[in-house]
């Protein structure tokens, strides 16, 4: 037996008011999902814990069945891990967004979508300016990079960018949780205007203002954490070979603790543009060799954040012709059974910008399945589905006992 999770990262949505009272799920034109939900079975899934932040690291730990309120231990480190830097006691690592501010406010979480070539010249001047044997920057995806602090405390309260655009960044800095983190708050928030000092006359910014993109004038740490200790998928569910595939440091960093095959696809972005077609095909291979594939793909999630239901629908749509309808023709084909499953990690509505605690739909289909009345895909339809709603890991226990 063969499994595979298609995860559309944010996929899900709340009703549009402006769009008849729909969401990008229901607007999009998807045949090959709704062929799934049609001869699968379909459910709710609660992610994310309503003591927890709705983030895509929760989220996606919570797909793959662990037990999130006590492995948890920060974004960073899971980022870190992707990235290879090993993390020593008393390391604390955090995600470090390069974003935009303007008028003193958070205008987005993602510097303008910068690109990966530009976001490391920036980081490495900035390690060079600011690093020391107690500071250190690493370059990551995009926006996405890390900032790890030598003895740092990590009972701070630290807000995530992308929950926050249109804010004043000084409401939102880093604050103290206790006595003991004081020093590495205040620390963090020098490190937070330092940044901007020097990044707001850099090259790669003069060029990027001069051709109208959004300089990355700031960094902004969040989600504080030290190494944590997580199971393998092999020790927590038996399954002996598996990989994962994204575009997103995060979902790789997830993977290396899991156990898994990190694959990396070339043209793989996060955003509308990835590389489809390679992904898919990747992870078909990748079938070949292992027993269970996570395929992540992010556009969905960046699409929300921007509030642009345009374009979400549109990356729904791309899943479907450009991944979905390949990987349903090829694992027909392959000698062994294949359960695939698709859902969002969490919804990320494009009214709020932001990821909500709200249960997402999915579908589970495999070839021998009875299928339940659900007839398409989406967060209304699944609530008919004879999976129920599930939570913690009812969701990955499901997934690989079906038959």
């Amino acid at each position: 037996m063969k499994y595979i999770i298609i995860l559309g990262d944010g996929m899900s949505d709340e009703p549009l008011e402006n769009y008849g009272g729909k969401t990008p799920l229901q607007m999009a034109r998807k045949p090959n999902i709704d062929w799934l939900a049609k001869h699968g079975k379909s459910g709710l899934f609660i992610t994310v814990p309503k003591t927890m932040h709705p983030g895509s690291e929760i989220a996606n730990m919570a797909v793959l069945g662990y037990d999130v309120e006590k492995v948890f231990e920060g974004r960073g480190v899971l980022e870190a891990a992707s990235m290879g830097v090993a993390l020593q006691p008393g390391d604390l690592g955090l995600r470090c967004n390069l974003l935009t501010i303007e008028d003193e406010k958070i205008k987005n979480h993602s510097g303008g979508h910068i690109s990966s070539k530009e976001a490391t010249e920036l980081i490495h001047f900035l390690n060079e300016k600011l690093g020391s044997e107690t500071i250190r920057f690493y370059p990551g995806v995009s926006y996405r990079h890390l900032l790890v602090v030598k003895n740092g405390i990590k009972n701070m309260h630290c807000t995530p960018p992308h929950d926050v655009t249109g804010t004043f960044f000084n409401d939102v800095m880093i604050h103290a949780s206790t006595p003991e983190a004081e020093n590495t708050a205040e620390l963090l928030n020098r490190l937070i205007l330092e940044s901007q000092k020097l990044l707001e006359n850099h090259p790669v910014n003069i060029e990027r203002k001069l051709i109208g993109k959004d300089p990355a004038n700031s960094i902004w740490p969040w989600s504080p954490g030290y190494k944590p200790a997580m199971p393998t998928l092999r020790e927590m569910y038996g399954i002996e070979k598996s990989a994962v595939i994204s575009a997103v440091d995060l979902i790789h960093g997830i993977g290396v603790y899991a156990g898994m095959e990190v694959i990396h696809v070339e043209g793989a972005t996060g955003l509308y543009d990835t590389n489809y077609e390679g992904k898919a095909k990747a992870a078909v291979d990748a079938l070949q060799t292992n027993d269970f594939v996570y395929l992540h793909i992010e556009a969905s999630d960046e699409a929300g954040h921007e509030g642009n239901v345009e374009l979400k629908t549109k990356t729904i749509e791309y899943l479907d012709k450009r991944v979905v309808k390949y990987i349903l023709e090829e694992t027909a084909k392959m000698n062994d059974k294949v359960a695939i499953a698709i859902l969002p990690d969490h919804p990320t509505p494009c009214a709020l910008k932001t990821h909500t605690h709200d249960p997402v739909p999915f579908t589970i289909y495999h070839p021998d399945i009875q299928p339940d009345e659900v007839e398409q895909y989406d967060e209304l339809s699944v609530r008919k589905g004879a999976f129920g709603t599930l939570e913690r890991n009812q969701f990955i226990i499901t997934f690989l006992g079906t038959t």
